[in-house]
C-alpha cells in the first residue's frame, strides 16, 4: 500500500486501547497489516484462515477481528467519503454520471412487505394434520 494512501487511511482508524497491565500479553498486530489482510481476502475472494501472515504481516484472525472493528467504529464510511472529495477536488468525479443499481442485491426473506400477500392457489390447502 502507498504511503500516501496509508496516510488518508491511519487518522481514520479507532485509538487503541492502552495497554495497562504489567503482562499485557501478546502485542495488538499493525493496522496497516490488518488493512493488507482485509484488502488480500476481499481481492482474491478467499475465506480469512488462508491469509498468508508471511505475506500480509498478520494472521486472517487478526484482519477479521480489526475489518469487525473497524466497521464497529464507522471507519468504512468516512473511508469512503474522504476519497470521493479528494477525487470530486482533483476534478476525477463527476457525480453527473453516476448511477445506483441495486439489482444485483439480493432481498433477503423476500424483503419488506407493508402487507399480507394474497394467495396465487385456487382454493385452501388441506389440514396435514
Amino acid at each position: 500500500m502507498p504511503d500516501d494512501l496509508w496516510e488518508r487511511i491511519a487518522p481514520l482508524l479507532p485509538p487503541r486501547p492502552p495497554r495497562r497491565h504489567r503482562y499485557p500479553g501478546r502485542l495488538l498486530g499493525d493496522d496497516r497489516a490488518a488493512l493488507r489482510g482485509i484488502v488480500y481476502v476481499l481481492g482474491k475472494n478467499v475465506s480469512w484462515r488462508d491469509v498468508p501472515a508471511e505475506r500480509t504481516g498478520c494472521s486472517g484472525v487478526t484482519a477479521w477481528r480489526r475489518l469487525r472493528d473497524w466497521t464497529e467504529a464507522g471507519v468504512w464510511p468516512r473511508l469512503h467519503e474522504v476519497l470521493l472529495a479528494e477525487l470530486c477536488k482533483a476534478g476525477l468525479l463527476d457525480m453527473d454520471d453516476c448511477a445506483i443499481d441495486g439489482s444485483h442485491v439480493r432481498a433477503l426473506k423476500g424483503g419488506l412487505t407493508p402487507d399480507l400477500r394474497r394467495s396465487t392457489a385456487r382454493g385452501r390447502a388441506a389440514s396435514t394434520t
